[in-house]
């Protein structure tokens, strides 16, 4: 068969079922994806096959295998929609039509990175609906394994080879006390000493947490007094009340440091570095939205990065200056 003949007899209807076959390793999980019944689904592959003059899948039992062809045509067919994708957001921005749906997840410390990115797209794009799940570590793996949302924002990515990631931004973890704290006037202290304090964290699932306990694991130091608390700005608070210590991103108190409400602590091992990626399955596809979005965040990564490394603009004071004077 010659390849105008192979062209003509293919279509992209039949494309995208083999791609919910092959996802879902079902015809019958794959009918319901797509809204279709099964002996529909089952035609729209048998057509595929004849084109292609090989067979695709093959039952043993009840258990579907992929043929070696299927294999090949599913590479095929991710740089084939891939192209598409492309094609239908380069038109749509030429026109000034960009619509759709942008589905996120992010771990809780990249909450305050990406309020920056979607406020600047959302300026671009306004007829873009945005949704934006935060969540710890441990729900963001289990979302982009269920393939939840079209990207996951997330630092310490696994290694995998299914998963395609790019890099936005630098996450430092830093050791934080409030101020006045005898910890800051000692000569050079260690992080043996920093865990003689209550040490204030978050949930395990957390990233933050599972570096830290790491790090504190690498260096044979144990955390006795650990106290629980379920989010980033609970810990900041039970910082700034002198309930304890801990450790959380640099962008996550870089006001309240600014502000003179938190101080940093310097200890060996520190800052904890990772970066901040959006992740999505390799061989999910980008919605046009999807892809529109990875490529302003990579056109705008030298001003995100020149934003977050500015000192910020300090916190109005919310000291006993703020109060009215009385006069006994």
């Amino acid at each position: 068969m010659t390849s105008p003949q192979l062209l003509n007899r293919l279509t992209f209807r039949q494309l995208q079922v083999f791609r919910a076959v092959y996802d879902q390793h079902s015809y019958s999980r794959a009918a319901e994806t797509l809204g279709l019944t099964q002996p529909a689904v089952s035609a729209q592959i048998r057509q595929l096959e004849q084109a292609l003059g090989q067979p695709l899948f093959k039952y043993a039992g009840r258990t579907l295998h992929l043929l070696p062809a299927a294999d090949a045509l599913a590479a095929s067919t991710r740089a084939i929609f891939g192209q598409v994708s492309r094609l239908q957001m380069t038109l749509s921005d030429m026109a000034g039509t960009i619509r759709g749906e942008l589905n996120l997840a992010a771990v809780s410390t990249a909450q305050y990175v990406v309020p920056y990115l979607l406020a600047r797209f959302r300026a671009r794009y306004p007829s873009v609906q945005v949704r934006l799940r935060v969540c710890n570590r441990s729900q963001a793996l289990e979302r982009l394994a269920k393939r939840c949302d079209d990207l996951v924002i997330m630092a310490r990515v696994p290694e995998d080879e299914a998963l395609a990631f790019m890099p936005i931004l630098d996450n430092e973890m830093i050791p934080v006390v409030w101020p006045g704290h005898p910890l800051l006037e000692a000569e050079a202290p260690t992080l043996e000493d920093f865990a003689r304090h209550y040490v204030l964290m978050r949930e395990p699932g957390s990233g933050v947490r599972s570096a830290f306990e790491e790090l504190a694991a690498d260096q044979d130091v144990r955390l006795p007094h650990a106290i629980e608390l379920g989010s980033n700005e609970a810990v900041k608070q039970g910082v700034m009340a002198q309930l304890g210590v801990s450790v959380l991103p640099r962008l996550a108190v870089r006001l309240e440091v600014a502000a003179g409400l938190l101080a940093p602590l310097a200890l060996p091992g520190f800052p904890l570095r990772h970066s901040w990626c959006t992740v999505h399955p390799r061989d999910r596809f980008p919605t046009p939205v999807t892809e529109l979005f990875l490529r302003f965040v990579r056109e705008h990564l030298a001003e995100l990065h020149t934003h977050f490394s500015a000192p910020p603009s300090p916190l109005p004071s919310h000291g006993v200056d703020c109060l009215p004077v009385t006069a006994y």
